[in-house]
Parts: C-alpha cells; structure tokens; sequence
C-alpha cells in the first residue's frame, strides 16, 4: 500500500481524545493539561471526552473541567465497548488532521503543548504516529511491589496510547483500532502493527508524560490474566513474530500452562487411586507455584502484606491464565492474518454510531 503525500503545517492541528469511566484520574489529567497549555505552545482544537461507561448509566461525568479547556471539551457516549472501540468514536468525531490519544490516568508534563507541536511538526509525510515519553514513577523509600513493576513497564513500552498521536487519514486508512481487543490491551500494538505493514514509519517524539500508577486491590495481577486471550488475536492476525516486531515480553505463560497441568494431572491422578503418581504431579505444580512467588516476592519490598498476596495470586494465576489462553484459542480459531494495510473486518463496532457532541455538563 502506497503512503499518501501529506504536506506538515509548522503549527499543526491537533484534537486530544480521552476515552473515560469517569475515574478521579480524569480530573488531574485534564488539569496537568491545562497546566502544560498555559506555558505556551498550540492548543487543541477540541478536546474529546469519551464516555465508556455502560449506557444505562444516566448520570454525567463526574469531572471538573479546569476553566482554560470549557470551551475545548465536549462528550461523547462510548458504550462500554472498551477503549479501542471509545477512540474509535473520538477520532471519527474530531476532523483535526492529528489526533492525540490520552488515557484518563496520565498527566501531560508541563512542556507538553510546546514539544506535542515540535513532534508533529517534525513528522515526515509517511510518519502515521508519535509517541510520548513516559515516565512511570516509583517510591523512593523501599523497592516496588509487583503492581508497580507491571505499571513501570509502560515506560518502555512500544506505541502505547498512553500518550500517542496518530495522522487522522492514517487512521482512516487503518480502519482505527480493531474492536475486537476488547481490553486496554494489544489493541495499540495491532494498530501500530498494521500501520508498519502498510508502509507508515512510527517514531518517538519529545513530550513527556507522567503514568503514576493507579490503586489496585490484592487480585488485579489475577484479573489481568485475561490479556491471554488477546494475545491469542495477535498470534492469528500477525504471526509468533509480533512480540519482537512490537517490543513485548514474551511473559510466563508457558510456565503457567506446565503448572497447571501439574496441579490439574494430580487431581486426576488422586481420583483414580494413583496415590504415587498423584504426589508426584502435586510436587510438580508445588515446586512450580513456589518458584513463580519467590520471583514475585523477591524484588519487592517484602511486607506481610505483600508476601501474602504473592502467594495467593501466585497459586491463582497459572489456571486463570491458562483458561483465558484456551477461551481465546476457542473463540479466535477461524481468524486469519491480514493482508498488509488491510483494515480490521466489519461488524467489529464501528458503524451506525449516534454521536452525541455537546458540552461536558
């Protein structure tokens, strides 16, 4: 697929979409925004929120838009159909030939109207995207927990819409993201996957955006298992080889896989009146579950209460990711890869969309 010629404007033209469910986060994002736009550089033209929470959620947004962005911001409903599918509807209801992705749980640095302009006005003609530096920060005072070394992640991670610009007729020409990641996750990969394979070059800008990392109860590492599944999509429509083209660790899910089959064989195998063999798998998935908390524990800062939820999650995890491994193996089996440039197929959400574009209330 041949990359349309686009001519850059030395102030280039921007809207900031922020799909949203109306976390406390929003607040502080839009306020470091306001903040970045008061020292100077372009404003966007609009700023869009997108509303993800479910539909039958009649009350509004529960956010204080900072007076210098009133005028900017204007809602949409997203439907609950997750972020993929929220951009989707902020992109297409914003005509600014650059569109600047933002989750609600970033803060925009003070610099960050100033750089955004230098990045797009150094985008060549074939440049689809820029993204930001981010920076994660961690407490000083005792080493990570693992929540924090999973969020510190983001800061060297590849194309995240964190904090990512996008040409509008890239977009268009992509079809947006695919809605069928349903999750904030792999869905930025497989757009910026697919813009590579059309002939669109990707490059890291000079903005910088701060990711802090939000609260999380005992179980998040737990719910975050259902990733599996999407990596699943990703291995069908791109091939083993996108985790090194998209810069992703390859993580445990082997090991995971092994543990299970362990712990799952010595069920079975006691049930049959296998008393040895039953034992010997039980060892297994024993010597396994320890292995996987130590490494979990080790680089943390060791609490009781830290250590506890190690060992519970770490006995959790191997089967829940497993099972969303096999539901996506299930559920994706008849996708193919895509022809190069080809955007995702219909029916994945993205037509018939009532926008509703009006001021925050």
């Amino acid at each position: 697929m041949s990359v349309p010629d686009h001519g850059t404007p030395r102030d280039p033209e921007y809207a900031v979409v922020i799909p949203t469910l109306g976390r406390p986060s929003l607040g502080a994002c839009l306020r470091a925004l306001a903040a970045a736009l008061d020292t100077g550089g372009p404003a966007p033209r609009r700023i869009v929120l997108v509303d993800d929470r479910p539909p039958y959620d009649p009350t509004p947004l529960a956010v204080d838009v900072p007076d210098r962005l009133r005028a900017l911001v204007t809602s949409l409903p997203g439907c609950a159909g997750g972020p993929a599918a929220a951009r989707n509807a902020g992109w297409e209801a914003a005509p600014e030939p650059w569109i600047v992705f933002l989750d609600d749980d970033v803060l925009p640095g003070p610099r960050w109207a100033t750089d955004l302009a230098a990045d797009l006005a150094a985008a060549g003609p074939s440049t689809a995207g820029t993204q930001a530096r981010i920076t994660v920060p961690l407490p000083r005072d005792r080493p990570p927990t693992d929540w924090e070394r999973n969020t510190a992640g983001l800061a060297t991670s590849q194309w995240i819409t964190a904090d990512m610009a996008y040409r509008r007729s890239a977009l268009a020409a992509l079809g947006g993201f695919d809605e069928r990641f349903p999750r904030a996750f792999r869905e930025d990969a497989d757009l910026a996957l697919r813009a590579l394979d059309a002939g669109w070059t990707l490059t890291i800008g000079s903005r910088r955006t701060t990711h802090p990392v939000r609260p999380a109860d005992r179980w998040v590492s737990v719910r975050t298992q259902a990733g599996n599944a999407d990596d699943v999509l990703m291995n069908r429509l791109h091939g083993r080889g996108w985790w090194a083209r998209a810069g992703a660790p390859r993580g445990r899910l082997p090991r995971h896989l092994a543990v299970t089959a362990a712990g799952t064989g010595a069920l079975a195998l006691a049930a049959a009146r296998r008393p040895r063999a039953a034992a010997l798998s039980a060892a297994l998935w024993l010597a396994g579950t320890a292995e996987f908390a130590v490494a979990r524990i080790l680089p943390g800062p060791r609490t009781r209460d830290e250590i506890t939820t190690m060992a519970l999650t770490s006995a959790v995890i191997p089967p829940v990711a497993a099972w969303h491994w096999t539901r996506g193996l299930l559920r994706h089996r008849r996708e193919r890869p895509r022809e190069p440039g080809a955007p995702p197929p219909d029916g994945t959400g993205r037509a018939d969309r009532e926008h509703m574009d009006g001021p925050v209330r």
